[in-house]
């Protein structure tokens, strides 16, 4: 039984983040490391979690703050496990979320895989949205789009190696996609086994177009060093995708 390590990044998640360690907790598969990475949390944060004796529960804080990117930079280089999983301290998987797609990745022999999710709102009522997303996504496929939800990624560090991205303020799991498929294309296992919860603060989906536009076109300038004009390009195609996975891969009033 091969170890994952699942990536946690937290930031004054007190009102979330037992929920999100209890859907680990609850994984059918047993063989795993919890890497939580505070952020200078001022909240009660890191009492909730130091209040866990599991020893699979590892809790580490930064000195000062430094967003996302370099707080996953963190947690992925102390990584152990074969398998990186990823789940934000806001979300929930379901208890065969592990076992289901450690599966997937074996039987078919892939490197790296996601599944659909459902939306839940704060207060952990159903949205009626499930989220799914191609069956196979190429390197120029996620380079169109941020297919995966962050929460149903995992890959195989046996091919794609450690994983390390630019200090960008957001799409920083979006960043971590495009170097991974880089190593290997991503294959869809057609199961909901993740909640993802929608208009919580600081989420990108809260976020004005203007605002999604400008995100965007820092990643490809700043994280993936493209030119002005290439930039924008990705940009835009970026946001026509996103139409068309609102249309072709976002079903709604599914409760």
């Amino acid at each position: 039984m091969e170890l994952v390590s699942i990536i946690m990044p937290a930031y004054n998640c007190e009102r979330f983040i037992a929920k999100s360690i209890n859907s680990v907790l609850a994984q059918t598969y047993t063989n795993w490391e919890l890497l939580i990475v505070d952020d200078c949390s001022t909240d009660s944060t890191a009492d909730i979690v130091r209040s866990y004796s599991d020893v699979r529960i590892h809790y580490k804080c930064n000195e000062q703050h430094k967003g996302a990117a370099l707080t996953r930079n963190r947690a992925l280089r102390k990584a152990k496990g074969r398998y990186i999983a990823f789940l934000d301290s806001d979300d929930l998987w379901s208890p065969e979320k592990l076992e289901k797609q450690i599966v997937f990745m074996q039987q078919n022999d892939y490197a790296f895989t996601y599944h659909s999710y459902a939306e839940i709102d704060e207060d952990d009522q159903p949205t009626g949205v499930l989220v799914a997303g191609p069956k196979r996504i190429t390197h120029k496929g996620m380079q169109a789009f941020c297919w995966p939800g962050c929460l149903t990624v995992m890959y195989d560090t046996a091919i794609v190696g450690l994983i390390q991205i630019e200090d960008i303020q957001k799409n920083n799991d979006y960043a971590m996609w495009l170097q991974v498929s880089k190593k290997s294309d991503c294959y869809l296992l057609e199961e909901n086994l993740a909640l993802y919860r929608r208009g919580r603060n600081g989420s990108i989906s809260n976020h004005s177009i203007a605002t999604l536009i400008k995100w965007h076109y820092k990643l490809w300038l700043c994280g993936e060093k493209k030119n002005g004009i290439v930039a924008f390009y990705y940009t835009g195609l970026n946001l026509v995708c996103g139409m068309y996975k609102k249309l072709k891969y976002v079903k709604r009033n599914r409760k």
